[in-house]
C-alpha cells in the first residue's frame, strides 16, 4: 500500500498503528467541527518498543488513499510520540463529507511501519435541507389509570407509535448514500424494507431545549436506481414519555417530532437530498403504546405489511405537518449508540398460579424480553411483567418499581410462528411473568435481551475466590444495566435519572471495565448544560423531576468527571472543554460560602446517602468536597498551562483545609461527627497535617473494628473507603473487608444471590426481609466502586501520568487468593498483570504495551525477573523501570 511514497528509511518496523479512531470513535460517520481528533493504538512484539514518529494521510477518497494521494491533509513527518487526540490540520471538510485516513509511523530505532488500514469518518452536516415534521397520533387504545399515578390524580396517557414515510425515485445508479436522522423522541430509521440499523434510542436524551444529537448511517446497499422508500417510526422516550417518578410525562414537549435527511450521490457525480418535509405521510401501526416507564402494547393484527417498501399504497395515510420554532441545537452524536448484548434463555419457569409462568434468566439485567411463539391464535394476548425479585409464594415482587408499570403486551396476528420484541421500552428485571400463553413457556419461548451503551470492554479481572469473581461480574453488570445513553441511577422503577453523585463515585470503576470517553464526553455536555447561572450543578442531569442544587458530592460531579476522564484518557481538550464550568462552580461555592471559608448557614446536602446508623455531619461532607473540587480545579488549570489560575486555586485549597480543621478537628484529633466517612474523607481528600492524619487513621481503623470489621458508610464514605485503607498502609484490613460474608458487606449479598450491586447494604436481610419499597432498587452501582480499588491494589495497574503512558504494577498481595489475573486494554493497548502463590513463591507474569513505560515492584524476599532491577527499597518489594513487552518475576513469599 502507498509504495509510492517515501519512506523514512529502508529498515522495517517491528511495530504497527491499529484500532484507529477519530473523536474517540470508530469510523463515526458524522464528527462536529472542522478539527476532528486522530488516534491509534499500537501493535508489536518485542520489549520497550516506541514510537518516535507519524505521518497521516487524509483523503477525499479510498482509492486515492490507496494511491497515496492525500488530496485533504499530509500531516508530513512529525516527531512525536503522540497516538491520540491529534487534531486535522487540512482543508476544510465541507457538509457531510465522506473522508478516509490512513497512518504510518516511525519507532524508537528510526524505522517506519506499514500504513495502516484505511479508516472512515464522516463530516458532519454544517446546514440541514430538511424540516423538522410531526404528525398528531392519537391517544393510545384504552388509556388506563394507574394506582400509584392515580394518587396525583393523573391518567396514565399513553400513544401509539408513529408511522412515516417518504417514496423517492432514483434516476442513476448511486455510488454513496448517507442518511441523517434526528427526533425529538426515539426513532428508528428504515430504508426499502429494513431498519437502517439496531441500535436502540435514537438519538439519545439530552436537554431538547438546548440540543439534541442525529446520528448518520451509511445507506449505499440499501438504496438502489428506481424507486425508494425512507421510512421512520416515531416514539416518545425521554422527550414527552414519562420520565421519573411523580407521573408526570411530556417534560420537554407533548409530541415527538422528527427530522431525516438523506444524501445521495451518483455514479455520474451528481447528487440528490431527500429531506424530511410537507410531501411525507403518517398513520400509526401496531405498536398502540410505548413508554420506557409503563411499557409497550404492540397488536401485531394492525401491522402494515410492506409500509417501509416501494410500491405500497398508502391509503389512509395522512399528511404531516412542518414544526416551526425548535431552536436546540442539532450535532453530531459523540457517545456510543445503546444496542443489546446479550440474549439469555430461560434458567427456569414456575408456575406460582394456574396459567401464569415466572420465568427466572439467572442474572438481573436492563433490557426487555423477546418472544418466539408456536401456533397462535388471532388476538391472542400475552402479557409480559417484570421484576428484579419474588414474594416469598414465587409471585414477582413489583412494590419497589413504585409508578413504573413495567408491562408489554403482544397481541398474536396468528399462525404457526411470531417474534416479537419491543424497541422504544426497557426494564430492570431477573424475572419475566408470562400470561396468555395456550402452553408452558420452554426455554427459548421468552428470551431476556440485556442492552446498553456500547461501550468497548476492556477490563476483566478473575481470582481464585468465586465469590469476589461473582462481585466483579455484578458490577459489570450493573455498570452496564445503567449506563443506557446516560449513567443512570437505576433501571427498573419509575426514576432511571442520570444521578450526579452515583456517577462521579463510581466512574473510576466505570472506566476500569469499558471504553467510558465517548460515553462520558456525551454526558458530561448534558452536565454542563443543566449548570445554573450561577455556578451550581444539579442533582441529575438532564435535570428533570429531581432539583438542579446537587448538593455537595452530587454537584461535585461537574469537577470530579471530567478531572477522572482526563486522568484515564489523557483527553486534555475534554478538560479544556468544562475547566471554565468546573471553575464557576468553585466560585459559587466561594460566594455563598460563611467566613473562613465555611458551609453556608442554609444548604441542601444528602449527606453519607443510605449509611448503616452513621449520622455524618453535612458540614463535614460540604467542606471536604469544597477542599476536593477546588484542588481538582487547581491541578486542571496546572494541567492545561493556566498558572494563574492554579497558583490562585491552589491557596483557596489551603485556607479551606485550615478552615476545616479550625472548624471540624478537635485538637485531640476527632472529627465532627466521629464516623467512618468522616475520617475516609479528610484522609481521602488531604485535609489533615501528618500528625493528625495518622490519628484520623487509627479511629477510622477503631470505627471499623467497633462494628466487627464492618463499614457503616454510605455512598460518600464507601467510594473511598478501600482507597484511604491502602493509602493508610492497611490493606490487611481492606481485604478483610472485601471479603466478609456477614451483613453488611458486599459477600453477604453474593451470598445471598445478588446478581447486581444493591441500592442498599440492608436491601434484603434475613430477620427484615426486604426494605422499604420506595427506595429499594437491586441495581445501583455505587456501592460497586470498591472494583476499582481491586483493580488497582489486587490488580496491581496504577496510572502515573494521565493517559497511561507512565503506569505502575504493584501488586497486593491478598492472603485470601492464591492468584488473580487483571487486563486492561487501555487507550495505548493491552496492560496485562497476572501473579499466582504456589509452594512458597509468589510468581507475577506483566505485558506492556508499546510506547509505555512502567516501573514493576515485585513483593517478597530475593525477587528476580527477566530484566535488571533498579533497587530494593525499604517497603519489602525489588523494582524495574521497564518499557513495553512481556516479563516474569519470581519471589520467596508467605502469605
Amino acid at each position: 500500500m502507498l509504495s509510492a511514497l517515501l519512506l523514512w528509511t529502508s529498515m522495517k518496523s517491528l511495530l504497527s498503528p491499529v484500532d484507529l479512531r477519530c473523536e474517540n470513535l470508530t469510523s463515526p460517520l458524522a464528527v462536529e467541527g472542522e478539527h476532528p481528533r486522530f488516534s491509534w493504538k499500537l501493535k508489536g512484539e518485542g520489549r520497550d518498543l516506541r514510537q518516535k514518529g507519524y505521518r497521516i494521510l487524509v483523503a477525499s477518497s479510498k482509492d486515492f488513499l490507496r494511491e497515496g494521494k492525500a488530496d485533504l491533509w499530509d500531516s508530513g513527518e512529525v516527531s512525536s510520540a503522540e497516538q491520540f487526540g491529534i487534531p486535522y490540520a487540512g482543508s476544510g471538510l465541507g457538509s457531510g463529507k465522506r473522508v478516509w485516513w490512513s497512518v504510518q509511523i516511525q519507532d524508537a530505532g528510526g524505522a517506519p511501519s506499514e500504513w495502516s488500514k484505511p479508516a472512515e469518518f464522516g463530516a458532519g452536516l454544517t446546514g440541514w435541507k430538511a424540516d423538522w415534521i410531526g404528525w398528531d397520533a392519537p391517544d393510545g387504545d384504552k388509556p388506563e389509570w394507574h394506582p400509584e399515578i392515580g394518587r396525583v390524580k393523573n391518567p396514565l396517557l399513553l400513544r401509539p407509535a408513529s408511522l412515516f414515510r417518504k417514496e423517492f425515485h432514483a434516476a442513476r445508479p448511486i455510488s454513496r448514500a448517507t442518511a441523517y436522522v434526528t427526533a425529538l423522541g426515539l426513532v428508528d430509521l428504515h430504508v426499502n424494507g429494513k431498519r437502517v440499523a439496531d441500535d436502540l434510542f435514537t438519538p439519545g436524551w439530552t436537554n431538547y431545549d438546548k440540543r439534541v444529537y442525529y446520528r448518520a448511517f451509511d445507506v449505499t446497499s440499501m438504496l438502489h436506481r428506481g424507486e425508494n422508500v425512507v421510512g421512520a417510526v416515531l416514539g416518545d422516550g425521554w422527550y414527552s414519555g414519562y420520565v421519573g417518578y411523580g407521573g408526570i410525562r411530556a417534560h420537554y414537549g407533548d409530541r415527538p417530532r422528527l427530522r431525516v435527511q438523506v444524501n445521495v450521490e451518483y455514479a455520474d457525480g451528481s447528487s440528490e437530498i431527500i429531506g424530511s418535509g410537507p410531501d411525507w405521510v403518517a398513520t400509526s401501526g401496531p405498536t398502540v403504546e410505548q413508554d420506557f416507564l409503563m411499557g409497550e402494547k404492540y397488536d401485531a393484527r394492525k401491522e402494515r405489511n410492506g409500509w417501509d417498501k416501494p410500491g405500497y399504497k398508502a391509503q389512509g395515510w395522512q399528511p404531516v405537518h412542518k414544526v416551526d420554532g425548535i431552536t436546540a441545537e442539532v450535532e453530531p452524536f459523540c457517545g456510543d449508540p445503546v444496542r443489546a448484548y446479550e440474549r439469555l434463555k430461560a434458567k427456569k419457569v414456575t408456575e406460582p398460579e394456574p396459567g401464569v409462568y415466572v420465568v427466572d434468566f439467572g442474572q438481573n439485567l436492563a433490557g426487555f424480553a423477546k418472544l418466539n411463539l408456536k401456533d397462535t391464535k388471532p388476538g391472542q394476548l400475552i402479557k409480559l411483567r417484570f421484576a428484579e425479585w419474588l414474594n416469598p409464594d414465587g409471585t414477582l415482587y413489583v412494590k419497589n418499581l413504585r409508578g413504573a408499570r413495567a408491562t408489554d403486551v403482544y397481541i398474536c396476528k396468528g399462525g404457526a410462528a411470531e417474534e416479537w420484541e419491543p424497541r422504544f421500552t426497557f426494564h430492570g428485571f431477573r424475572y419475566c411473568e408470562v400470561t396468555g400463553l395456550a402452553q408452558r413457556p420452554e426455554a427459548t419461548t421468552v428470551q431476556a435481551v440485556a442492552i446498553s451503551s456500547a461501550t468497548p470492554e476492556v477490563g476483566h479481572i478473575e481470582t481464585s475466590d468465586p465469590i469476589l469473581n461473582r462481585l466483579s461480574a455484578n458490577a459489570w453488570w450493573t455498570q452496564k444495566m445503567n449506563f443506557i445513553d446516560i449513567p443512570t441511577d437505576c433501571p427498573q422503577r419509575d426514576e432511571r435519572l442520570g444521578w450526579t453523585g452515583d456517577a462521579q463515585a463510581y466512574i473510576r470503576t466505570a472506566c476500569s471495565y469499558s471504553d467510558v470517553q465517548a460515553f462520558f464526553q456525551k454526558w458530561l455536555v448534558a452536565l454542563d448544560d443543566e449548570q445554573t447561572a450561577e455556578g451550581n450543578f444539579p442533582m441529575v442531569a438532564p435535570t428533570k423531576v429531581a432539583g438542579h442544587d446537587g448538593g455537595p458530592a452530587w454537584a461535585d460531579a461537574g469537577t470530579i468527571c471530567p478531572w477522572t476522564i482526563y486522568q484515564v484518557y489523557g483527553d486534555k481538550q475534554l478538560l479544556a472543554r468544562h475547566y471554565p464550568q468546573m471553575k464557576k462552580f468553585v466560585e459559587f461555592n466561594l460566594a455563598r460560602s460563611q467566613a473562613g471559608p465555611l458551609p453556608p448557614k442554609e444548604f441542601h446536602c444528602f449527606g453519607d446517602w443510605v449509611s448503616i446508623n452513621a449520622d455524618t455531619p453535612k458540614e463535614v461532607i460540604w467542606q471536604a468536597y469544597f477542599a476536593y473540587s477546588t484542588d481538582i480545579v487547581a491541578k486542571a488549570a496546572r494541567e492545561l498551562g493556566n498558572a494563574e489560575d492554579a497558583k490562585h486555586y491552589a491557596a483557596l485549597h489551603e485556607q479551606i483545609k485550615e478552615a476545616f480543621n479550625k472548624a471540624f478537628v478537635s485538637p485531640e484529633g476527632v472529627i465532627q461527627g466521629d464516623t467512618q466517612c468522616c475520617y475516609v474523607l479528610a484522609l481521602a481528600f488531604d485535609l489533615l497535617d501528618p500528625k493528625m492524619a495518622k490519628i484520623a487513621a487509627d479511629r477510622l481503623i477503631k470505627g471499623i473494628e467497633d462494628r466487627k470489621t464492618h463499614l457503616s458508610t454510605g455512598f460518600v464514605g464507601t467510594r473511598d473507603v478501600m482507597q484511604v485503607l491502602s493509602k493508610i498502609g492497611r490493606n490487611d484490613m481492606a481485604f478483610r473487608l472485601l471479603h466478609n460474608t456477614t451483613f453488611p458487606s458486599w459477600g453477604f449479598e453474593v451470598l445471598n444471590g445478588a446478581t447486581s450491586i444493591w441500592e442498599r447494604w440492608d436491601g434484603w436481610t434475613p430477620d427484615k426481609g426486604l426494605q422499604d419499597p420506595d427506595m429499594n432498587s437491586f441495581a445501583h452501582y455505587a456501592y460497586g466502586a470498591v472494583m476499582g480499588w481491586v483493580f488497582a491494589e489486587i490488580g496491581g495497574i496504577h496510572a502515573l501520568e494521565p493517559g497511561f503512558g507512565k503506569v505502575l504494577i504493584a501488586p497486593q498481595i491478598d492472603p485470601h487468593l492464591t492468584w488473580a489475573k487483571t487486563r486492561y486494554d487501555g487507550i495505548r493497548g493491552l496492560i496485562r498483570c497476572d501473579w499466582k502463590v504456589e509452594n512458597g513463591k509468589l510468581h507475577v507474569d506483566v505485558e506492556l504495551p508499546p510506547n509505555t513505560s512502567a516501573e514493576i515492584r515485585v513483593p517478597g524476599a530475593n525477587a528476580k525477573g527477566d530484566a535488571d532491577a533498579i533497587g530494593v527499597p525499604a517497603g519489602g518489594y525489588t523494582s524495574w523501570a521497564l518499557g513495553s513487552g512481556r516479563y516474569s518475576f519470581t519471589s520467596d513469599y508467605k502469605s
